[in-house]
């Protein structure tokens, strides 16, 4: 891991004290600079959890990923900095109110005096680490946070009220997530694999493109627009999340008998 090749791309200076002060600015660092997408899987893209691989993709290529490679990742970064981390497993709670299936999601543990829920890779979620070992709402800019025991000593974490994932507390290894982040990036039934979206924190919001509509959320409000022409959309990946691609990620084909699922019935990416 090239350390600071890392800390530029997400426009961080080299931190000092292993503290949440600093813990929290490479967050928000890496969550404003590092978009959550899935346009591998609708550019014939394998994805690939080893260490090159991932540094390769976002720091030297400079694109995002999936939550697998997004926290995976960041847990490198942050582990060469001296920060102790563990990879959790979690479950989705899908828009329809069910949970997915395990290790649906990749979230990390960093442990300092007290251990914090770090998480860069879930498009809209927390902005700052939250507490762990706290069962009391947590404010943070993008909502209220709470975390509450659940069956089989998991813990629901839940945003403005509303479950978004359900979190393992046993650590995993990386390798443990391969066979998911595949069937996430290959299979007709994936949610990623229905529409390309590329999402990343701004300083006022956030900016998605969501397939060809480029949606803005700001401190004006939030504007969307369709975009006309293959060179609007390679265009607008380079003018927002600073990457080139020489074509646009279209959608997969998709067989007229499979039941229909949305990106967003699964999905609160997007904002």
């Amino acid at each position: 891991m090239k350390v600071d090749a890392y800390l530029r791309r997400i426009g961080a200076e080299r931190p000092g004290p292993t503290d949440i002060g600093n813990l929290r600015r490479l967050q928000r660092h890496h969550l404003e600079s590092v978009p959550f997408e899935n346009l591998g899987a609708h550019l014939d893209e394998q994805i690939d959890l080893g260490s090159p691989a991932l540094f390769d993709k976002i720091v030297q290529r400079r694109r995002g990923g999936l939550c697998y490679e997004l926290n995976g990742a960041f847990a490198m970064l942050l582990r060469e900095l001296g920060y102790t981390v563990q990879l959790l497993g979690a479950r989705v709670r899908g828009r329809d109110g069910r949970l997915g299936p395990p290790l649906d999601h990749l979230a990390l543990r960093v442990d300092l005096d007290v251990p914090w829920l770090v998480d860069v890779g879930f498009g809209r979620f927390s902005i700052s680490p939250l507490r762990l070992d706290v069962r009391e709402p947590q404010d943070d800019p993008d909502g209220r946070f709470l975390l509450r025991e659940a069956p089989r000593g998991d813990l629901d974490v839940t945003r403005d009220g509303v479950v978004v994932y359900r979190l393992e507390t046993r650590p995993r290894e990386l390798g443990e997530f391969d066979a998911k982040a595949w069937w996430h990036s290959t299979s007709p039934r994936s949610p990623f694999t229905r529409g390309p979206l590329c999402s990343r924190l701004t300083p006022g919001g956030r900016i998605t493109l969501a397939g060809r509509r480029l949606i803005e959320i700001s401190d004006a409000g939030r504007s969307e627009r369709d975009l006309t022409g293959d060179a609007a959309v390679v265009a607008a990946y380079r003018r927002y999340f600073g990457f080139e691609i020489d074509r646009p990620p279209e959608p997969r084909p998709r067989n007229p008998r499979e039941k229909e699922i949305h990106l967003n019935d699964r999905l609160p990416y997007s904002g």
